[in-house]
């Protein structure tokens, strides 16, 4: 029998998760020089890994014949001193994708109700509809969280509330006041997500650790993918009290997290001068990219994270046409925005390289 006539009837029309291009699938596409393309699609850091991560990482590599350390307790115990919270308020997942999906696991059953903003990281609307939950998806305001409208969206079937702050695609951030304001007005019997991806970017971030010390079932995402530059090994994480932690923990898969981006993770927290550097980096390329966006006549929304919406006009033709010229960017159509480009801030020169290939095809 054909394995489509035995798989569940959602699967076939379950939405896939696209990702960015890599330069190599480009470069054989288009028959373009690799080492003449930029990626500026991913939200990747572009000035590369923390180096303690890199050496850490090369150390833990000649151990591998081994299998890494189940419970990641290094990391956690790591991690409690940069948070001032337990280790055992901590799990660790391959990505902060991971620990989403383990949220799944634990709390949604069919028919539950998710509230979200929209557009919203898709993985939430994904992981809703793996479990046969329901996305309830509430329009953003300002290309930020609406979040009265969040909060009236909330029915006695809800059982999740997803804030990611800031948002992506949009980079928009609710304010630490009115984000702990919100949590603290909604029924105490949710599961609240605070998705804190870019909170290294905030200028002002909310601290949501008085929220899980009261006793809230608040559970914090972090991932080590941005800021410090690990995108490839997988490493993120969510911190709770001690109790969801735990059951988060529960159903997690035996050596979810492998030795190497253990090891890098552990000592990228260490590296906090290279995390400022990425931090000043981020902030003197926000600047340039939005003084070029002015200076082309083009819309851009004011951003909080390492990346940044501008508007093109027919931001699926503006992609293409860039990346034919050997520059990768995010077309966000598939966000609700077709007429938007997303574009991660890079190094100076990638910047100036960008507004340069931009400048020639809205012209």
């Amino acid at each position: 029998m054909n394995p489509a006539e035995l798989a569940k009837p959602f699967v076939h029309t379950y939405p896939s998760y696209v990702p960015g291009r890599p330069i190599e699938d480009v470069a054989r596409d288009l028959g373009l020089d690799p080492a003449g393309i930029i990626k500026m699609a991913s939200n990747e850091n572009p000035f590369g890994p923390s180096p303690l991560a890199v050496e850490a990482a090369k150390r833990a590599i000649e151990q591998g014949q081994f299998y890494p350390d189940g419970g990641c307790y290094a990391l956690k115990e790591r991690l409690a001193a940069f948070h001032g919270i337990a280790p055992g308020q901590f799990v660790i997942g391959n990505g902060s994708n991971e620990v989403i999906e383990l949220i799944g696991h634990v709390f949604l059953e069919p028919k539950d109700e998710v509230v979200m903003g929209q557009p919203e990281f898709v993985v939430y609307r994904l992981v809703s509809l793996l479990f046969g939950a329901l996305p309830v998806e509430v329009p953003l305001v300002n290309f930020k969280n609406d979040l009265s409208a969040l909060a009236r969206a909330v029915t006695a079937r809800t059982k999740v509330v997803v804030v990611s702050t800031p948002n992506n695609p949009t980079g928009a951030a609710n304010s630490a006041e009115e984000l702990v304001a919100f949590i603290r007005a909604l029924p105490e019997r949710l599961i609240v997500i605070v998705d804190e991806a870019y909170r290294d970017f905030v200028d002002t971030p909310p601290d949501i650790l008085p929220l899980i010390k009261e006793g809230r079932n608040v559970i914090g995402l972090r991932t080590f993918s941005k800021v410090y530059g690990l995108a490839s090994l997988r490493v993120g994480y969510g911190y709770a009290s001690a109790e969801m932690a735990a059951l988060l923990d529960r159903v997690r898969q035996p050596f979810n997290v492998n030795a190497v981006a253990q090891a890098a993770a552990t000592a990228a927290l260490d590296d906090q001068a290279f995390r400022t550097r990425c931090i000043e980096g981020n902030r003197a390329g926000m600047r340039r990219l939005e003084k070029g966006f002015s200076e082309l006549g083009l819309a851009w929304v004011p951003s909080q994270a390492n990346f940044i919406l501008v508007k093109v006009g027919d931001g699926a033709k503006a992609f293409d046409a860039l990346q034919r010229r050997g520059v990768i960017v995010r077309p966000v159509g598939n966000y609700g925005l077709p007429e938007w480009l997303r574009v991660t801030v890079g190094t100076a020169d990638q910047n100036e390289r960008l507004l340069s290939e931009l400048a020639a095809v809205v012209r």
